[in-house]
């Protein structure tokens, strides 16, 4: 899978990172904040950048759009559906990680009061899962099933998937081979389009 600016434009599903939300920590599953006006921002210009040349005007880049349920990212994928008149799937095992008791209080509150946790989480996500959290197995599991059921369905169509950090390194991690322990080392930055490559989307 290519990433970032290096990808190319053609690819038949992209993954959105949603853009810089209200929220503080870590923001999960269990934190629905929305967008800031520099996130929107953030995330229109980069679907308008990385746009596929020749296409007209009027033309949307996109056939479908499936996103998680959580307003950062089925707010503007809703206001893009409704634009470019094309279905929106909304797709709830496509929503991010759930921290547990973690959800909106940030490292550093965390280090004060839970360093140990914390620090096994940052060594080892997948065999220390945050407390009351979801276990990296579990949250794998769903997302690739979502996946499979609303994205990766026979045909052409151009599908934009709007979702989040934890949810696209899952997804690399599948389709690259990375270990689900080496999660935390995989980029997903904020409002940035990752492309998938077609021969892998039945993956």
């Amino acid at each position: 899978m290519s990433t970032g600016a290096s990808a190319g434009d053609g690819a038949r599903v992209g993954l959105l990172r949603h853009g810089e939300t209200t929220g503080e920590g870590f923001c999960g599953a269990g934190s629905d904040v929305p967008l800031t006006a520099r996130g929107q921002a953030a995330m229109e210009g980069e679907l308008a950048r990385r746009r596929p040349p020749g296409l007209d005007s009027g033309e949307p880049a996109w056939d479908r759009i499936v996103t998680s349920p959580l307003q950062r990212c089925q707010g503007p994928a809703s206001a893009w559906a409704e634009r470019w008149e094309v279905p929106l799937v909304v797709e709830p095992r496509l929503r991010e990680l759930h921290f547990g008791t973690w959800e909106g209080r940030s490292a550093a509150a965390l280090m004060e009061t839970e360093a140990d946790a914390l620090g096994r989480f940052w060594q080892d996500p997948e065999g220390c899962p945050p407390p009351q959290g979801e276990a990296l197995g579990a949250f794998r599991e769903r997302v690739l099933a979502g996946w499979r059921e609303s994205v990766a369905t026979p045909g052409t169509a151009r599908t934009l998937v709007v979702t989040h950090g934890g949810v696209i390194r899952v997804l690399r991690a599948h389709f690259e081979g990375i270990p689900l322990a080496e999660l935390l080392s995989i980029e997903a930055p904020l409002a940035v389009l990752h492309r998938v490559d077609p021969a892998r989307v039945q993956a």
